[in-house]
């Protein structure tokens, strides 16, 4: 969610900061600062909005001196205004911080009765607060530092900067990530190595409840007692040149039409199609034991999740349970001895996500994460990572990660598959000769790029928007109303269409379009046929469909779309309604790649 950068530099900080800060900007944010330290003496500037509002007031106010914090901000405590933006400062310190204070409002009322007043609303700045009592206690800035993180609950990743200490800056990680990188002379903090790919590549991730010292030409890590600790250093592969949207008009429009290149990326790295077997990295124990598959994840990935159950139960026979992240470790789950649970994530930073991972690996499950960031927290955690090689995606709304993670889920479906003797060598390579056609019958569907863009500007004025399905497309009925909600703010649902007389057909009139998802499979006359019901109630029925003699008299819009395999078709069919949603967002002249209020790396819960 909200980006860190931290400099302890031998040349200007604020250029470079907020250079780091521009690649970041994809996460999403309401808020942009930067504090400096420059003679012993701290300041800042801070502007609520995009990064080119703090441009300009740097240019009016200009901020000198090579040490400082970068920080861009999604709102969760007050409002996104200048008082509540990042770094918060006192007359010692400042900080930036990532994250939520679980027991921030305890702590203010005990600093407001020794006293100390405050100037906005959030929970960072009760930290800058508890911060600066124990340095004016006399306590030297690590003792007090340290004092400070023993009083949170929470999750959070912090930077701080005292007044008076050019060589010094302090981080912290609990529950939320945060990256040591080194330079000549130079030291780093950021949020993730994004962050830090034009400043360095050779970083350390701190681990849960580590804080780090850093000076200009050394770092020390300490973990949550103050013991020090050696971490491992890596070296980033994330590129220093910033990702550009080529010949696009939006990072999403780009990463749609990659996406036949990146799943034929992904499925390269998992297929063998000359012995005609799935390859997937090398595990701790035999998938032929694993008596039940657990699938855990938020949003975009929690939709992957479910068409992965219709795959793995009907390939492998094998019991599959899906569960949103933030609810599952709530529910008091049922675990099987052996079990294997998955939890797939772009980021691999997700907070709800993540914290599930952790829930089953200390009941003893085998843990595996699906993510498309290797040298994040869920990716070093895990006994088993499935990497989906999608490449930086910077469009919040999830587009090419979602295919290239159905990618990599048909592939681990069809291993375990045989691992469990359900299928026999022949079907496998049946499997995979099918799965190395997707990506140019990918390439097919986009070519229907102006016939959906036309679509799209007729639902574009429509109120509500009903998306239906049945069997492996109800979750990508649910995954394009989705993606309409994110981008464009058009009210959507995806139902099943079995499930229209139910209930939602209530809503139906001349004024809702209605997408049916519609391949030419066993279930096609039943999904027709509830069409047909919404077309008797004068709904606009958007069909998507192989089938060429599924068109019924009344229909608004037909797309046809190439025939495919089971494993294939849910990849396709999630194209036209990620560009539904696009072109719906373009014509609404909404920010498609910024949407309002939402994240592209959700690490609170």
């Amino acid at each position: 969610m909200c980006g860190i950068v931290g400099i302890l530099g031998a040349t200007p900080a604020v250029p470079r900061i907020l250079e780091s800060l521009a690649r970041l900007e994809y996460r999403g944010y309401d808020s942009a600062g930067i504090a400096t330290v420059e003679g012993g003496t701290l300041d800042r500037r801070r502007a609520p909005g995009k990064l080119s509002e703090l441009r300009a007031v740097i240019d009016a106010h200009p901020l000198s001196g090579n040490n400082g914090i970068g920080h861009t901000r999604w709102a969760t405590h007050g409002e996104p205004t200048e008082a509540n933006a990042h770094p918060h400062m006192t007359g010692r310190v400042a900080i930036v911080h990532n994250g939520i204070i679980e027991n921030f409002r305890p702590l203010k009322e005990e600093l407001l009765t020794k006293g100390v007043t405050f100037e906005g609303e959030t929970d960072t700045e009760v930290v800058a607060r508890l911060l600066t009592a124990y340095l004016d206690e006399g306590m030297p800035p690590r003792a007090a530092f340290q004092k400070t993180l023993s009083r949170l609950v929470g999750a959070f990743a912090l930077c701080v900067l005292i007044k008076g200490e050019d060589d010094l800056m302090f981080g912290a990680r609990e529950g939320s990530p945060l990256v040591v990188g080194f330079g000549d002379g130079e030291n780093y903090l950021g949020s993730d190595a994004m962050a830090l790919a034009s400043l360095s590549n050779k970083l350390i991730y701190l681990e849960e409840g580590d804080w780090a010292e850093l000076t200009h030409t050394s770092v020390q890590v300490f973990d949550a007692d103050g013991t020090p600790v050696d971490r491992l250093t890596t070296i980033s592969q994330v590129a220093a040149t910033m990702v550009d949207k080529g010949n696009h008009r939006h990072f999403m429009q780009k990463e749609i039409f990659e996406q036949p290149t990146v799943v034929a990326q992904a499925l390269g790295r998992y297929l063998d199609p000359v012995a005609g077997k799935v390859r997937l990295p090398e595990m701790p124990f035999e998938l032929a034991t694993v008596p039940k598959v657990t699938l855990v994840a938020c949003g975009t990935s929690y939709y992957a999740a479910l068409v992965a159950r219709y795959w793995i139960e009907k390939l492998a026979r094998v019991p599959v349970e899906v569960d949103i992240a933030s609810e599952f470790r709530y529910r008091e789950p049922v675990y099987m001895d052996g079990g294997l649970a998955i939890f797939i994530s772009q980021s691999g930073e997700t907070a709800d996500t993540l914290a599930a991972l952790r829930h089953a690996k200390a009941a003893g499950q085998r843990v595996a994460t699906i993510v498309n960031v290797m040298g994040s927290t869920m990716a070093r955690e895990a006994d088993v990572v499935l990497p989906i090689h999608a490449g930086a995606e910077i469009g919040v709304a999830s587009t090419k990660a979602f295919t290239c993670q159905l990618s990599v889920l048909a592939a681990l479906a069809v291993d375990l598959a045989a691992a469990k003797g359900q299928i026999d060598a022949a079907q496998e390579a049946a499997f995979v000769e099918e799965l190395e056609t997707a990506p140019k019958l990918m390439a097919r569907v986009l070519a229907h790029d102006d016939a959906i863009q036309e679509i799209a500007r007729a639902i574009a004025p429509a109120r509500d928007v009903l998306f239906v399905g049945r069997g492996i497309h109800f979750p990508i009925a649910m995954e394009g109303a989705l993606k309409l909600k994110e981008i464009s703010y058009i009210h959507a649902e995806g139902y099943a269409a079995g499930e229209l007389k139910h209930g939602p057909i209530a809503l139906i009139d001349e004024n809702v379009p209605v997408i049916g998802i519609a391949p030419n499979d066993e279930l096609i006359d039943k999904t027709v046929s509830n069409l047909q019901e919404i077309m008797a109630r004068q709904g606009k029925v958007i069909l998507l469909s192989d089938n060429a003699e599924s068109e019924a008299e009344g229909m608004f819009a037909r797309l046809e779309m190439p025939s495919a395999g089971e494993l294939v078709t849910p990849i396709l069919y999630a194209i036209p309604v990620q560009l539904l949603a696009y072109y719906a967002a373009v014509e609404k002249g909404t920010d498609v790649d910024q949407p309002r209020n939402l994240a592209k790396s959700v690490t609170v819960e």
